[in-house]
């Protein structure tokens, strides 16, 4: 106020003496100049016959070099006595140091460094600014500013994938994470090669909720590479419970070969051996592919070396062996003849195959009911469904149900089972089971294990055709504690027969955890 009071004296006088008219004084440069540093306003320099002025701000003190000016611009005067100066930048409009960070991710403005992302042929040219990377990685603090600095204005990275890199540079410049199935795991790789862990958290979590059976063989090598132990432990739940989904599926053939030998080391894959077998054969072909050989028996020995014989050949069926391993020529005539024998042969040779059979995995059984029971007129099937929604507080694999049979002695049953997720089908199955005549329950099952998320509501169905009455449950609970797993039911707008959380049918569901 007393500057802005000085300056209207000054004027006055000016106005008065009639001398120096196209002047000002010196307080108006001290205003320009306080004004400059205060409102971080590019105001116009005063200039003296092409000479501009110029000070220095600390506190309340300004330095002058020099006293006269000429007139400002119309402009710049009315900015002055409206004491309301809008610069002509960006700054303005973006508030937050977060903003106006993320304006100059991958922008020229101010660039100091560029890095050229990508192999030779395919990178593309990426500007940066060393300060933010800096404060965002020991990496690159190390590289700008470190004893053995980076001098070049140029950084080649020719393993790291461009679109994985900008993805980590817009990280680095606004905390914003934007993650796709095509580049997460190249993203990942970036994070962790440049130490930014919670950009390399946030990639393990995609991968973890995007995991499946088609890319839990995939996500196992990489995992392993990245050292990541938890994202390790869920590929091998998946791969476990639906190994014949995980090993028939292409990312399979994509593994390298120690990820390869260590699957089929797995005593827990829940599969036939012929599965296992024919999945080796089909990696076989892909590195021969890879590796520019030709796909000849030879070649596909070759590229296997041990691994041929982590598979578990003696466990087949001689039906399975017959029709598959030995008719595949991928064995020696003397394998091939060893192994006739040690099916046959009262005396068997020795084979260099594993002879034990995989453990797999054991279900589990969650039962519903605390009792059940039979009358004269119920339970009975027309072609009527049975249904029971449930939800789970951490991740399973239903294999199957678990089904009343007749009440009247031994009957058999046709029965299509089915799981959804808000009206999707997820599996389904049409079987048949033989009943004992026992209050028993007898498993049906799908032809594959089917992944379930936690905290999301599923509802399975059975719609069971025979003649004759069976068992039905009662007393049925709301929630139930399963080993680790705690279920709960609700009743389900599919059941037409009569089926509910407190009777009724499926009182069991039978899964892996």
């Amino acid at each position: 106020m007393f500057l802005l009071q000085l300056i209207r004296e000054t004027l006055k006088k000016s106005k008065t003496t009639g001398k120096h008219t196209s002047r000002l004084p010196v307080c108006y440069d001290i205003l320009t100049l306080s004004l400059k540093k205060k409102m971080a306003a590019e105001l116009y320099p005063a200039t003296n016959n092409g000479t501009t002025v110029t000070g220095t701000d600390k506190k309340s003190n300004v330095q002058v070099t020099q006293s006269t000016t000429t007139a400002t611009t119309p402009t710049t005067q009315q900015n002055i006595n409206n004491n309301n100066v809008e610069p002509p930048s960006w700054q303005s409009s973006h508030p937050t140091l977060r903003e106006r960070n993320a304006v100059m991710f991958n922008n020229e403005l101010m660039a100091d460094i560029h890095f050229i992302v990508g192999p030779f042929g395919e990178s593309k040219k990426v500007p940066a600014h060393k300060y933010v990377l800096a404060v965002g990685s020991s990496v690159f603090c190390a590289m700008f500013y470190g004893d053995l600095a980076e001098e070049s204005s140029e950084i080649h990275i020719p393993d790291v994938e461009p679109a994985a890199f900008l993805i980590l540079l817009k990280y680095m410049y606004s905390d914003a994470i934007d993650l796709e199935a095509d580049t997460v795991l190249a993203t990942l790789y970036a994070a962790k090669k440049y130490i930014v862990p919670a950009l390399a958290k946030a990639c393990v979590t995609f991968l973890e909720t995007s995991l499946e059976a088609k890319n839990a063989c995939v996500l196992l090598s990489q995992s392993r590479l990245f050292e990541e132990p938890e994202l390790t432990r869920r590929c091998w739940e998946v791969i476990d419970a639906q190994a014949e989904l995980a090993l028939g599926a292409e990312g399979f053939c994509e593994i390298d070969l120690q990820t390869l030998e260590i699957i089929l080391q797995r005593e827990t894959l829940n599969t036939k051996e012929v599965v296992v077998f024919d999945a080796v054969m089909s990696w076989a072909t892909a590195e021969c592919k890879r590796q520019g050989l030709g796909e000849t028996t030879r070649n596909k020995r070759s590229v296997l070396g041990k691994a041929l014989y982590l598979v578990r050949i003696p466990t087949m069926t001689l039906e399975e062996f017959a029709d598959g391993a030995a008719q595949s020529d991928i064995l020696t005539l003397e394998e091939t003849h060893d192994v006739f024998l040690w099916y046959t042969a009262a005396t068997k040779p020795n084979l260099d195959f594993p002879l034990a059979q995989r453990q797999g995995l054991a279900p589990q059984k969650c039962h519903r009911f605390q009792s059940s029971a039979y009358r004269s007129n119920q339970w009975r099937y027309r072609g009527r469904c049975d249904s029971i929604q449930f939800a789970v507080d951490k991740r399973i694999f239903i294999a199957g149900l678990g089904l009343y049979g007749s009440s009247g002695g031994k009957a058999e049953y046709s029965v299509k089972i089915e799981l959804k997720r808000q009206r999707v089908t997820l599996a389904q199955n049409l079987t048949k089971f033989v009943s004992d005549g026992s209050s028993n329950t007898f498993s049906v099952w799908f032809e594959n294990p089917v992944q379930v998320e936690q905290d999301v509501f599923y509802t399975v169905s059975a719609v069971l055709d025979g003649n004759e009455l069976s068992y039905f449950g009662q007393e049925g609970m709301t929630e139930v504690q399963c080993g680790k797993v705690t279920f709960q039911f609700q009743c389900s707008s599919d059941s037409t027969n009569g089926t509910g959380v407190q009777g009724g049918q499926i009182p069991e569901l039978v899964f892996y955890a």
